[in-house]
């Protein structure tokens, strides 16, 4: 996985899975100390499911995802993916939503974001009609996602993304992203 500098050091780390219907528990504290002992600075998390902003200069930037996913592993016993983006990339993200520009309703918007950049042969093997109504648009290492009978009826989930990419995604709701985006400061 490339992770890009930001200009001001500013990123973004979004862990899949963490206190999510009662599994996976880690407390934020214990995952805001882990990335202060890396070396990250203005390390804030957003609610409990593993979203971290934080200040780290383009070398630690691009470790932190194995450090921390080690460091979880060891003291939690899980194993935990963990996708970054930059405070440019959150921006872009929330500015380019062609879903919410063509009309979806903002309560059913969600963002896949991939680990890696897929394919052009990958991104061919999703199937648009896989479950109705729900509506995706992939974007580069996003997926934009409508779900108006709310993601949890949708067959669009990260195992399905996974596998047909070959990549490791991370889902969350358009009111998280635009929270995301505003704590990174772009």
């Amino acid at each position: 996985m490339t992770t890009k500098s930001s200009p001001d050091g500013t990123h973004v780390a979004l862990l899949r899975g963490i206190n999510v219907g009662g599994k996976k528990k880690l407390p934020m504290k214990d995952l805001v100390a882990m990335f202060e002992r890396a070396g990250c600075t203005h390390v804030r998390n957003y609610i409990q499911s593993g979203n971290v902003v934080f200040e780290a200069g383009a070398d630690l930037a691009g470790r932190i995802d194995g450090l921390i996913r080690a460091e979880i592993e060891r003291r939690f016993g899980h194993r935990v993916p963990l996708v970054m983006r930059t405070a440019g990339e959150m921006a872009k993200v929330a500015r380019g939503n062609p879903l919410l520009l063509a009309g979806a309703d903002v309560d059913a918007l969600h963002v896949m974001f991939l680990a890696d950049l897929p394919g052009k042969k990958e991104s061919a093997r999703l199937d648009a009609s896989r479950s109705p109504p729900d509506t995706f648009v992939v974007m580069g290492r996003e997926i934009f996602l409508s779900c108006p009978n709310g993601v949890a009826r949708s067959k669009l989930t990260n195992a399905y993304f996974d596998g047909a990419l070959g990549t490791t995604s991370t889902g969350r709701n358009w009111r998280t992203v635009l929270k995301l985006a505003e704590m990174s400061g772009l």
